[in-house]
């Protein structure tokens, strides 16, 4: 499994750094956030295997990982490029939001390869996701993984 999730934030990283050096990439307002999507996919994976991450928390991140894999998503990358990974990225920082009240920071960042803080950076996407995906979408995208 290693081989494979290495291969494929391997894969994505190229995708969003080739993205944010292109002119469009450039010019994105979501730029900031969508430049963290390898990083955010690879703390869900590991958060997943986790012996100390509760079991409702890993059904949570399990639905979040599948979206993210998915091509059938509310915001295709395959039609967008990597602007289709803003309602993946707004998934994800929802549901860390809501691991955060039951499993410790600690855990948590010990496993986050980001360059900034984790929890600002969540706060700032949640803060945005609306705007991002659009109201609707935004909605539909919470309701995947209700409490």
């Amino acid at each position: 499994m290693l081989e494979v999730h290495g291969s494929y934030i391997d894969s994505l990283r190229d995708k969003i750094n080739n993205w944010l050096a292109s002119d469009i990439g450039k010019s994105s307002k979501w730029a900031k956030y969508i430049r963290y999507t390898p990083d955010l996919f690879h703390l869900l994976i590991k958060l997943s295997v986790d012996p100390s991450v509760c079991n409702d928390c890993k059904a949570k991140l399990a639905s979040t990982i599948s979206y993210f894999v998915s091509p059938f998503d509310f915001i295709p990358e395959e039609y967008w490029g990597a602007l289709g990974y803003v309602d993946d990225i707004a998934l994800a920082a929802y549901v860390l939001d809501r691991i955060m009240q039951d499993t410790d920071i600690k855990t948590i960042e010990s496993h986050w390869q980001g360059d900034t803080d984790l929890q600002p950076l969540i706060s700032e996407i949640l803060a945005a996701a609306e705007e991002m995906v659009g109201e609707k979408w935004w909605k539909k995208l919470k309701d995947l993984v209700k409490d």
